[in-house]
C-alpha cells in the first residue's frame, strides 16, 4: 500500500528500470501471445469465458496459458521457446486444439484487429478492469473499444546482451511501422463502419492517453533513460489503498489526475508510492514496444490462423538474426516513426511497401538457418506475393470482400 512518507525516489525508479525492465537476456528465446475474437457459428448467444475455458483441454498440448480480455477475447500465451521454431510448433499445436474444442461449442476463432461482428459488453468484472474503464472514460471513451473489441499478436524477444540492448531497442521501434502496415487487418470500427484506417486497432490504441500508449523511444537517449522518463511522465491509471498485492481490494482512479513523477514528488491523500506501486504502474503502460525484462512487440493486428506465423517469423528474424537485421536496417530509415501513416495506409504507402519488401527478403533468407519449418516458409512466400509485392495489407482484402458482398 502507499507509504505515509516518501520511500521511493526518481533515482530508485531509474535503478529499477535499468536492473529489472532492461535486464540483459540473450538466449534467442521467443514468446508468442495471440488474441482471438470468438464468434458463434450460429445465431446463438456467445458463451461466457468460464464456459469457453471449460471446453478447452487442460493443459493445452503446447503449454499455452489461456486468459481472457475484458470483452471476452481469448488470449493464448505460449511458453517461452528456446528458439523460434520451438515457439511456433507449440503455438501451432495449441491453436489447433482450441479450434477443435471450440467447434464443439459452435464457436470459431477469428483473427482480426477489431471485432466488428457485434456489440461487446465488458464480461470481466475484476477491480482492475472497472478502474481501467473509469480511467479511460474521463478523457478517452475509445478506451472501451480497446478493452472490449481489439485483438493483437505480441512477439516477446530477449532484450539482448548489455552492449546490444540499445541497437535492439531502436531496431524494434524502427521496424514497428513496417509491421503495423504489413499486417494491418482492421479497416472497420466496432460497429462495422469503414474508418479510413487499415489498422483501426492501432489508431484506437494511439488515440487513448498518449502518456501510456505512445512510443517510448527517444532518439539520443539510452533505453533505460528513455523509459524512466516515460514511466515518470505517464499518468497514474489507478492506485490501491490496500496495496497492489490485494487485487480484490478497491482500486482508486486518482482525482485530480497526476503523473507517477508527481505522485513520487508530492504524494496525495493516499500517501506516496512504494516499489510495489511502481511495479504495478508498469503493468498499466502499453507502448508499442514494451520492455518487461524482455522486449514485447505489441503493434501487430490479430491475423487468421494461416497468417499469424508469418508475422511472428518475420518479426523475430529481423530482431534476432544479425545478418537479417543488418540487411533490413537501411530500408527502415525512410519510415522511421511513421506509425500513423502505417496504420492509415498499410502497404499502399510506397515507402512502407519498399521497406516491407526489403524486410521480407531479409527475413526469408534468415529463417531456414533459424530452423523454421517448410510450412511457415511457404506461408511467408504466399504472403509476400499476395500482399507485400502488391502494396496491399489484409485490410484491403476485407474492404474488397465487403464491397463484393454488397454488390
Amino acid at each position: 500500500m502507499p507509504s505515509s512518507t516518501p520511500s521511493l525516489s526518481r533515482l530508485d525508479v531509474a535503478a529499477h528500470v535499468a536492473s529489472q525492465v532492461f535486464a540483459p537476456s540473450a538466449g534467442g528465446r521467443v514468446g508468442i501471445e495471440l488474441e482471438w475474437v470468438t464468434v458463434p457459428i450460429a445465431a446463438t448467444p456467445a458463451p461466457a469465458p468460464d464456459e469457453v475455458r471449460g471446453a478447452l483441454p487442460d493443459p493445452l498440448p503446447g503449454g499455452s496459458r489461456v486468459t481472457f480480455e475484458p470483452g471476452g477475447q481469448l488470449e493464448l500465451s505460449g511458453p517461452v521457446g528456446d528458439d523460434l521454431a520451438t515457439a511456433l510448433a507449440a503455438m501451432h499445436a495449441d491453436v489447433a486444439a482450441v479450434q477443435r474444442a471450440l467447434g464443439l461449442l459452435d464457436l470459431e476463432i477469428v483473427g482480426t484487429g477489431i471485432d466488428s461482428s457485434r456489440k461487446r459488453e465488458r464480461v470481466l468484472d475484476a477491480p482492475r478492469y472497472r478502474a481501467m474503464e473509469e480511467y479511460f472514460d474521463t478523457h478517452w471513451p475509445a478506451g472501451r473499444t480497446m478493452m472490449r473489441h481489439t485483438a493483437s499478436i505480441q512477439v516477446n524477444l530477449d532484450t539482448g546482451e548489455p552492449d546490444d540492448i540499445p541497437a535492439r531497442w531502436q531496431r524494434a521501434h524502427d521496424l514497428g511501422p513496417v509491421l503495423v502496415a504489413a499486417f494491418a487487418n482492421s479497416p472497420f470500427d466496432a460497429r462495422g463502419r469503414v474508418t479510413g484506417w487499415c489498422s483501426t486497432r492501432f489508431a484506437v490504441w494511439d488515440g487513448i492517453d498518449p502518456s501510456r500508449t505512445g512510443a517510448a523511444f527517444v532518439d539520443g537517449l539510452e533505453p533505460d533513460a528513455a523509459f524512466t522518463r516515460y514511466v515518470l511522465d505517464a499518468r497514474v491509471m489507478m492506485l490501491w489503498p490496500d496495496g497492489p498485492a490485494s487485487p480484490d481490494g478497491p482500486a482508486v482512479v486518482p482525482r485530480p489526475e497526476l503523473t507517477f513523477g508527481e505522485w513520487l514528488d508530492h504524494g496525495n491523500e493516499h500517501g506516496f508510492p512504494t516499489t510495489d506501486d511502481l511495479t504495478y504502474h508498469l503493468t498499466t503502460l502499453f507502448p508499442p514496444v514494451r520492455p518487461r525484462g524482455w522486449l514485447e512487440l505489441r503493434m501487430i493486428d490479430g491475423l487468421p490462423p494461416e497468417w499469424w506465423p508469418v508475422a511472428v517469423a518475420v518479426t523475430t528474424a529481423l530482431i534476432d538474426d544479425a545478418t537479417a537485421a543488418a540487411a533490413a536496417d537501411g530500408s527502415l530509415v525512410a519510415t522511421r516513426g511513421e506509425w500513423s501513416t502505417a496504420a492509415r495506409c498499410g502497404l499502399a504507402d510506397p515507402a512502407l511497401q519498399r521497406a516491407a519488401a526489403a524486410c521480407f527478403d531479409a527475413a526469408r533468407a534468415a529463417l531456414p538457418r533459424m530452423g523454421v519449418d517448410a510450412t511457415t516458409l511457404a506461408a511467408l512466400d504466399e504472403y509476400r506475393l499476395r500482399y507485400v509485392d502488391r502494396g496491399r495489407s489484409p485490410a484491403h482484402d476485407r474492404i474488397d470482400e465487403r464491397i463484393a458482398a454488397r454488390a
